[in-house]
């Protein structure tokens, strides 16, 4: 049975930490509804109503134009281990881009990584928990590789231009906000 919480307390604080990925899912006021899966050690709860999120170069933009729209965000975790729980954070969303006067301060919660796009700043205003009896079992190996190999054969310039190439729209061809 699903329940409903104002804030995330300390058992959904040590929940979200146990997992190894995340979903977001964003939506403009026309157009798709994007879902994406995150990983790496891009996300800090930093109190019960807020979260930040670290954005790292993709293959899309679509959660950065998606608010310059809508600034509503979900996030949501599933327990792929021994306790079935589904976990949903549901808010506003601002976007920080590097340069922006609180870039700096942000960007100090995460590991420094070059290909950063974005800081999602997330003002939680309910929390749900649902069962999850019907997601499966999975084992974790390890985090993926493959980003940091990508970003170290890559110069700044490169990682830029490949934003200008990939990320300045969404599919559905609005506009993002990443600086180049």
């Amino acid at each position: 049975m699903a329940k409903q919480f104002p804030a995330l307390d300390d058992a959904h604080r040590k929940f979200i930490e146990e997992q190894h990925m995340f979903f977001v899912g964003t939506a403009g006021t026309d157009g798709r509804v994007n879902i994406s899966p995150k990983g790496m050690d891009s996300l800090r709860v930093m109190g019960p109503s807020r979260i930040l999120w670290m954005n790292l170069t993709g293959s899309g933009n679509e959660t950065a134009g998606h608010l310059l729209e809508v600034n509503r965000m979900t996030l949501m975790w599933c327990s792929f281990t021994t306790r079935p729980m589904i976990l949903r954070a549901y808010g506003t969303a601002r976007t920080v881009q590097a340069g922006d006067a609180d870039w700096e301060k942000l960007a100090q919660h995460f590991p420094p990584h070059r290909s950063a796009r974005q800081i999602f700043d997330v003002e939680l205003e309910m929390v749900q928990t649902s069962c999850g009896y019907a997601v499966p079992f999975m084992d974790y190996r390890a985090d993926r590789d493959t980003m940091q190999k990508w970003v170290d054969n890559k110069s700044d310039a490169d990682i830029r231009a490949y934003w200008v190439e990939k990320n300045q729209t969404t599919i559905d061809g609005k506009p993002t906000g990443v600086p180049v």
